[in-house]
């Protein structure tokens, strides 16, 4: 049987961060058929071992993620790539990290970031990351998450495309 896990990380008491955790509380409180969730908050290490446990077949990882787009914008990025873009971490451990572990428990590992606009101890969550929320939670409900988002283009050098 085919199983789907959506793996959220994020900090809710730090502004934009909390996009994960905000799509893992809508997940909880109201399900998506054919997917599970859990939500690994700013200490995504700990729940590892349920994830490898369970070995879904597509795991689905959604942080807030600074991409230097406009706040709210979202993108699938390589899990390859992780540790090489993105300097801001607000979680005890880095991602790549994570999914270097995971991957051989795992058949596929989908990344889709959110990029924030405000990132910091006791904001807000802005307008534009909670819309992008709910853009993410319809995918899921439609069943159409891996064609509702593009990619993110880096180019040779490095440089977002």
């Amino acid at each position: 049987m085919q199983t789907q896990m959506v793996f959220t990380v994020g900090n809710s008491m730090m502004g934009d961060d909390g996009a994960g955790p905000l799509l893992a509380k809508k997940m909880t409180e109201n399900s998506i058929a054919n997917w599970q969730v859990i939500d690994g908050g700013s200490s995504p290490e700990n729940v590892v071992h349920i994830i490898r446990r369970i070995k879904p077949n597509l795991l689905l990882i959604i942080d807030a993620t600074e991409m230097g787009l406009n706040p709210g914008e979202i993108r699938f990025v390589d899990v390859d790539m992780i540790a090489e873009m993105f300097l801001m971490n607000t979680h005890n451990m880095p991602l790549n990290f994570l999914v270097e572990q995971l991957k051989p428990d795992i058949e596929s590992i989908l990344f889709l970031g959110i990029q924030p606009d405000i990132v910091g101890f006791y904001y807000p969550m802005t307008n534009a990351v909670i819309e992008a929320v709910e853009k993410v939670y319809q995918a899921l409900q439609q069943n159409n998450i891996t064609t509702s988002f593009e990619r993110l283009q880096i180019s040779d050098n490095g440089q977002i495309a």
